[in-house]
């Protein structure tokens, strides 16, 4: 299924399957820096959580104990599917979590592994989300331009919706 058909379907399905798919998003907490950090999402629907492998002593471990307000940004591989969603930041040391999603990639930034003193979770929670899917046809997207210029009107490239939990 197509982004446009499957966002038109089911939006808060279609978000959670970008993420399962995506190596990093883009993530940032009131008073965790001036600026979204990449980090690599752990999508998990049934807990409605986002969960992100990170040392105690981040700025965004740091700003989740003080501020739970956060802002989560991503890009589809393919870049017909990008969200902004907003939420809450909270710091969870959950022994089960962290084996849950445990991988080579993340033991490689934990030498002590899953014992790792400095290891922590964070766990993002959408509040709301904009989203935004486009045509991944060459063939629609010329069309619709062609169209455009022809009639001046805009051209139908894909949906924006936005959900709320």
């Amino acid at each position: 299924m197509s982004e446009v058909k499957e966002l038109k379907v089911n939006a808060e399905q279609a978000l959670w399957d970008q993420l399962a798919d995506v190596r990093d998003v883009l993530l940032g907490a009131e008073g965790g820096g001036s600026h979204l950090q990449p980090m690599a999402p752990q999508a998990d629907p049934l807990r409605k959580t986002i969960w992100f492998y990170t040392s105690k002593s981040t700025d965004l471990a740091m700003a989740a104990l003080n501020s739970p307000a956060a802002k989560l940004c991503m890009v589809s591989n393919d870049r017909d599917f990008h969200a902004s969603v907003d939420g809450v930041l909270s710091v969870h040391h959950d022994s089960d979590t962290i084996e849950q999603f445990w991988s080579p990639i993340v033991a490689a930034w934990y030498p002590a592994g899953k014992e790792d003193p400095d290891l922590t979770m964070l766990a993002f929670r959408p509040i709301s989300a904009g989203l935004w899917a486009s045509t991944d046809s060459a063939v629609k997207f010329g069309w619709e331009i062609a169209k455009a210029n022809m009639t001046g009107q805009r051209p139908d490239l894909g949906l924006h919706t936005t959900i709320e939990w």
